[in-house]
């Protein structure tokens, strides 16, 4: 007989691999959230800013209380690089970046995100900062893996955010804008959005984009095809489905 205490019903243990980390590679007012692909050792921390509030009461006995509070995490990802260009995924790249410049240049803006293999994700266990970044290729051996460890420390408040973990099924793309504003046949305009990664078309209207490509997983570079000027629908399609269609105004 099992002297363990039941746990309730429905409840499973959580797993250490059940985190997400996205890198924003947009602006901060318009993000484009790039999953960091093939992360282990994920360790979020949020270091407190402490004040001492001792007074005789306390009897020599040391009283602090929390201030503040920050985040830093560490990690370690896998240097994945592309046959045909010889760059490294779009996060690492950013990542890369930023672990070599100073300034702005070396900060980035990510989130995080409980990521849970099997049921709900926990609505509230996600937060957004920019953090600074520190970056080492982790590997010594002759024949070992490419690894990089990761250091990111947070500058200032942390946000907290609403989980944006959807599920593991794979997703609908979302068109959130386009850039510029006006374009006409044959120019290049930018669409910003989520879930682009292996999108087969770009469509306006009823027309394929004169050609495309998907830079990322929240941006896809594309060429106007031949149409008349005024508002034209365009939709992005993935093995996911199709977008909601996006309003955009051609200048011809």
């Amino acid at each position: 007989m099992s002297n363990n205490v039941p746990l309730p019903a429905g409840t499973v243990l959580g797993k250490s691999f059940e985190y997400g980390l996205d890198i924003n590679l947009g602006l901060i007012g318009t993000p484009s959230w790039q999953p960091a692909r093939r992360i282990s050792a994920f360790a979020p921390t949020y270091p407190e800013v402490t004040e001492a509030v001792t007074s005789y009461d306390d009897l020599g006995a040391p009283n602090d209380d929390v201030t503040g509070r920050g985040f830093a995490t560490s990690f370690t990802i896998q240097g994945n690089r592309s046959l045909s260009t010889g760059l490294y995924l779009p996060e690492l790249e950013a990542i890369i970046a930023a672990g070599k410049s100073k300034g702005e240049a070396a900060v980035l803006d990510v989130r995080w995100y409980h990521k849970p293999e099997s049921g709900t994700a926990h609505p509230t266990d996600a937060g957004r900062s920019l953090v600074r970044v520190s970056v080492s290729r982790q590997n010594t051996g002759d024949a070992q893996n490419e690894i990089f460890s990761v250091t990111l420390t947070g500058k200032g408040v942390f946000e907290s955010i609403a989980n944006p973990f959807t599920g593991w099924a794979v997703t609908t793309p979302v068109i959130s804008g386009i850039t510029p504003a006006a374009a006409g046949e044959g120019d290049l305009i930018v669409l910003s959005g989520a879930n682009f990664l292996g999108a087969t078309a770009v469509k306006f209207g009823a027309i394929d984009a004169g050609a495309f490509t998907v830079i990322n997983g929240g941006s896809i570079a594309a060429v106007l095809p031949a149409g008349s000027a005024g508002s034209v629908n365009v939709t992005v399609v993935t093995p996911g489905g199709t977008s909601a269609a996006f309003a955009y105004t051609r200048t011809v």
